[in-house]
């Protein structure tokens, strides 16, 4: 299908969709360039797991360890998204226009009154409140938004460690004996 993409301030586009949608009647062009227009979507879900949950720098040394940190962070962005598309649905708005890194320290600020619930009704009320609070956080309506390709994190001013950890300890405090540099 051929569809043709005008956006105010940028260049029209046509664009050619394979789809694999055969009725004609149940999708239009537009939907498809809908569909086309919210690709990013799976992208901008990876971003806030990256960043939101501090997931661009993982501390595990060995494979194995950063397998189970990165199925943590996993198991955690679910459980968020999961408490944000009920609170989606209670606020009458899409569940992507919730706020991911809204609702994470909303979720984390009603952690102790969480595990302090006593008794079903407590808890009722609480998931009310909860879900209020996560459903208030909104995604700003920043459409074509322009980023800059930079890096925020600064380099520290010291090498990058190129040898095991115990290896650098032991030329450390060698060089501390003779009263060298490190």
């Amino acid at each position: 299908m051929r569809v043709r993409v005008r956006q105010p301030g940028f260049r029209t586009r046509r664009l050619v969709l394979v789809t694999t949608l055969t009725d004609a009647a149940a999708v239009t062009g537009a939907d498809l360039a809908d569909l086309y227009r919210r690709r990013w979507q799976a992208e901008r879900n990876l971003r806030s797991l990256q960043q939101g949950l501090q997931m661009d720098m993982l501390r595990g040394h060995s494979p194995a360890m950063v397998r189970k940190e990165i199925g943590a962070h996993l198991l955690v962005y679910n459980l968020v998204r999961l408490i944000m598309v009920p609170a989606a649905v209670a606020a009458g708005v899409r569940a992507d226009a919730v706020s991911f890194t809204g609702a994470l320290p909303t979720l984390n600020a009603f952690w102790p009154e969480l595990r302090a619930v006593q008794t079903a009704e407590e808890a009722q009320v609480l998931w009310q409140v909860l879900r209020w609070a996560v459903g208030a956080h909104r995604v700003g309506n920043r459409p074509d938004r322009y980023e800059p390709r930079a890096v925020k994190r600064r380099p520290k001013k010291f090498p990058h460690l190129r040898e095991p950890r115990a290896a650098a300890r032991r030329r450390c405090r060698q060089a501390k004996r003779v009263g060298r540099k490190r």
